[in-house]
């Protein structure tokens, strides 16, 4: 039986209250907006209760998905739009239930993949980017088309291998989450006030990917133990 995830640990709450805190000085320091800071909020705790294999995760993620949307709207990133709202919605409430079917004592039971399965992930990452990149750029206002499109492929993918309790999935969220902090460093160049803000939320977003793969990892092994 996996333990994974289980019980708060200090540094899970000490992580929690540092990022919180940083959302709060930024969002004073570039004077953004209390809805800016929800979103933050609520992406940070969604993230970091997939780390730990919790439901709750999908309810957070919920929100921070429609307000995400619309930051992403107003700062001309259009792939980012569609893949929140086309994609992430229904992904919540199907992540939501198959995460359910899942749990075992309470505790969500993790895999992880075989070789041909890897492979064949990244197969799809790299032609899915370079097809979307290229049609993104046909679109008038779409901003780093080709970044915009590894961030939205590399989203689907491993929201698909969430969904699915791989622990793979963290491997692909710490490249998109690399890709993601690129894509609003340059927006914050160009003069976007929720840049520094969505910028130090991905960052987080990183470092629990990484803390995420370790819990993951962790518990897939339990898991056939």
């Amino acid at each position: 039986m996996q333990k994974a995830a289980g019980r708060w640990k200090m540094f899970e709450v000490v992580w929690l209250v540092v990022f919180t805190l940083t959302g709060i000085i930024f969002t004073f320091l570039s004077k953004d907006s209390v809805f800016g800071f929800t979103v933050f909020i609520t992406g940070v705790l969604c993230v970091v209760l997939t780390a730990k294999g919790k439901l709750m995760s999908y309810v957070f993620g919920m929100y921070n998905t429609f307000g995400y949307a619309y930051l992403a709207y107003i700062n001309g990133l259009f792939g980012e739009v569609m893949l929140n709202l086309l994609f992430f919605v229904p992904m919540n409430l199907i992540g939501f239930y198959m995460w359910k079917q899942n749990y075992q004592s309470g505790k969500l039971s993790m895999r992880q993949m075989e070789g041909k399965g890897i492979v064949l992930v990244g197969a799809v990452c790299i032609a899915g980017t370079l097809l979307l990149g290229f049609g993104l750029s046909f679109i008038p206002g779409q901003n780093s088309p080709y970044i915009d499109a590894v961030t939205t492929v590399l989203s689907v993918v491993a929201t698909i291998l969430m969904v699915r309790r791989f622990k793979e999935q963290w491997l692909v969220y710490i490249v998109l989450n690399m890709f993601t902090v690129l894509l609003w460093s340059i927006r914050t160049l160009d003069g976007s006030a929720e840049g520094p803000l969505m910028i130090v939320m991905w960052s987080a977003y990183l470092l629990n990917a990484a803390y995420g793969y370790y819990n993951w990892n962790k518990g897939a092994k339990e898991a056939v133990a």
